[in-house]
């Protein structure tokens, strides 16, 4: 059984670590509403443009020189993964989730036959997939994001991933991240990206819309496609602030409340332990005297 003295260590020591994770879950709150509002705000953007490359790319499919980007290598054998991860821990099941999730996906891949290349932006995937993927990871971007997610960062990462396919380095590429639902909620996503995915023809009760493009779609999509990459990535990352935040601050709560408990319980064990002594004492007196 632990003496007092132990147990008055043990609760100043767990009172410390609820200060720590209560001043967390504070901060993961404060960030969180920046981040989240971030996120909001970058997806009318990408899901408009992503909607009229649709319409472009519809038209355009098939065609004798179409964009590289749309029409893809007409192989389906390399695979590129870009997992989308955190640079830090303490934010419960966010970064294994996606981990998992990616790990998932490669191996479906190799039971397949294919060949995966493995591009990480966040420390923490980058560190987990280099046990078992060393070899196919071919670049890891681990100072990102740590402040703040800016466009330049992500047209790093975009700027990457066009000159590997222009180079005939994959065949198809794959954004592995986690979309912001609630502060609770974080969804674990994939995302094509190489080839655009050309979304399925209109059913017969949606109006069809046709545009007259100048220059030519062609011209266009050769433009828009890679600035379109540049934009997916950066949504990526700022639903992955979100979603970072949120799982953080959740964790801590939970952490903080899991310490009140605890101090609770070790207090009531030294109060207990405390009367024990002291009845003891107590009936050691009283027996010693009545021997007197």
């Amino acid at each position: 059984m632990p003496s007092l003295k132990d147990l008055r260590v043990r609760i100043t020591s767990v009172q410390s670590t609820k200060k720590i994770t209560s001043a967390m879950k504070m901060v993961a709150a404060s960030k969180l509403r920046r981040a989240q509002d971030a996120a909001e705000a970058a997806r009318p953007y990408a899901e408009r443009m992503e909607r009229m490359l649709g319409n472009l790319a519809g038209g355009a499919a098939g065609r004798a020189g179409a964009a590289p980007m749309l029409a893809g290598t007409g192989k389906d054998d390399v695979h590129l993964v870009v997992v989308m991860t955190a640079n830090r821990g303490l934010c419960g099941g966010f970064n294994s989730n996606i981990i998992r999730a990616s790990r998932v996906l490669i191996r479906e891949l190799l039971a397949t036959g294919k060949t995966v290349k493995i591009l990480c932006v966040g420390r923490k995937g980058a560190e987990s997939l280099r046990r078992d993927y060393k070899d196919q990871i071919v670049n890891a971007f681990s100072e990102f994001g740590r402040k703040v997610v800016v466009f330049s960062e992500a047209n790093v990462v975009a700027t990457m991933i066009t000159e590997m396919f222009f180079a005939g380095q994959f065949d198809v590429a794959t954004m592995v991240y986690a979309r912001f639902k609630s502060a609770m909620t974080q969804v674990v996503t994939r995302q094509q990206i190489i080839p655009f995915p050309v979304p399925a023809a209109n059913t017969a009760g949606d109006a069809a819309m046709v545009y007259d493009y100048e220059p030519s779609d062609q011209e266009i999509l050769g433009e828009l496609l890679p600035r379109n990459l540049a934009i997916q990535v950066f949504r990526a990352m700022l639903e992955n602030a979100a979603s970072e935040q949120g799982a953080k601050m959740t964790a801590m709560d939970s952490a903080t409340r899991n310490a009140g408990e605890m101090i609770n319980a070790l207090t009531m064990k030294y109060n207990r332990s405390r009367q024990a002594m002291i009845t003891k004492e107590l009936i050691e007196i009283i027996s010693g005297a009545e021997a007197l």
